[in-house]
């Protein structure tokens, strides 16, 4: 007599999620306990303050009793990173059991509050991973946001205190598709980089911003008896609207803005519904002059967005130097 499969697989789910749960709840244990450990370490480092080199030595006097036992998890590094645990998360009810100790491994590491409190927000909003809250902190996500909002803003948003009103609340420029694979050097048509995306639609949604979701690729729209191609379209539900995306893998024209224009006004006249907010259009382009973008479109203009994107991790210093141009920019206005 055989087993039914829908009993067999109804078993197996039970175990996959004791399983499951039983890891979470180990590495929930663990994280505390680095918590502990580190609030330990920082109130008896308080007791000794006064004298020179007595944190130093209360960390190596502790990493040299329990490493030989213990292994590891006893370092001096990691110590320290127990003590910067408690300082930088002093209240233990304000820990999210959901993350794991490599989340707050990477949180601890960032020095400025808000930042901090952007990245918390945002992991706990979109549910991210270890490996895509790394991700986005190394491509400097909070910075290029600032770069077109005002802290409290990038804030609110976050914590979803407020909703975006505004396409460059949501999206970046720069873009960083550095997941692509796609190497700055190589020679590459606008078809391959189209491709590219589709290949790794998830780390596409994930980089261009929240809401997102995808509608087509190279959409087919008839205007009096004449064809084109639309390269990318999405729908955004917080912005509730959709969002055309067209690539240049060469510097933008305005000719290419028109064209763009063009794809906006087809969706909003045809496609778009009473209820749905205007189409945006992006513009994904190598390069762009600024000025070029300016005078291309209307004054008002709030629907077509012309986004730089790059092929690697943007450094420090590249995102200081955009901070300077957007300064410079609002100055002269």
């Amino acid at each position: 007599m055989r087993l039914k499969k829908e009993l067999l697989q109804q078993i197996q789910s039970i175990i996959i999620s004791s399983k499951e749960r039983a890891i979470r709840s180990v590495e929930t244990e663990r994280m505390l306990m680095y918590w502990k450990i580190g609030k330990v370490i920082f109130e008896e480092e308080q007791k000794g303050k006064d004298r020179a080199g007595y944190g130093e030595y209360l960390i190596k006097s502790i990493s040299d009793e329990f490493q030989p036992q213990l292994g590891t998890g006893f370092s001096i590094r990691q110590l320290e990173r127990n003590r910067q645990f408690y300082r930088a998360f002093p209240i233990a009810s304000a820990l999210r059991t959901h993350f794991s100790w490599t989340h707050y491994k990477i949180l601890i590491s960032i020095d400025s509050q808000d930042k901090k409190d952007f990245y918390i927000a945002e992991t706990e909003k979109n549910n991210w991973s270890a490996r895509q809250l790394e991700r986005q902190v190394n491509s400097q996500l909070f910075e290029r946001l600032l770069l077109s909002n005002d802290i409290e803003s990038v804030l609110a948003i976050a914590r979803a205190e407020k909703q975006p009103t505004e396409p460059t609340q949501i999206i970046k420029d720069p873009m960083v598709l550095e997941f692509l694979g796609l190497k700055k050097e190589t020679a590459y048509y606008e078809k391959d980089l189209e491709t590219a995306i589709i290949s790794h639609l998830q780390d596409f949604l994930l980089e261009i911003g929240n809401g997102f979701s995808f509608v087509a690729r190279q959409k087919r729209i008839h205007i009096d008896g004449d064809e084109f191609f639309i390269d990318l379209v999405f729908y955004n539900r917080l912005l509730q609207c959709f969002v055309i995306i067209e690539i240049k893998t060469t510097k933008l024209s305005h000719q290419d803005m028109g064209q763009l224009q063009m794809y906006v006004n087809y969706y909003d006249r045809f496609e778009k519904q009473s209820f749905e907010n205007p189409t945006i259009g992006i513009l994904l382009c190598t390069d762009k002059n600024d000025a070029v973008v300016k005078i291309s479109l209307p004054e008002n203009n709030k629907t077509i967005i012309a986004s730089k994107y790059q092929l690697y991790l943007p450094t420090e210093q590249q995102l200081i130097d955009e901070m300077k141009k957007e300064i410079e920019k609002v100055r002269n206005l």
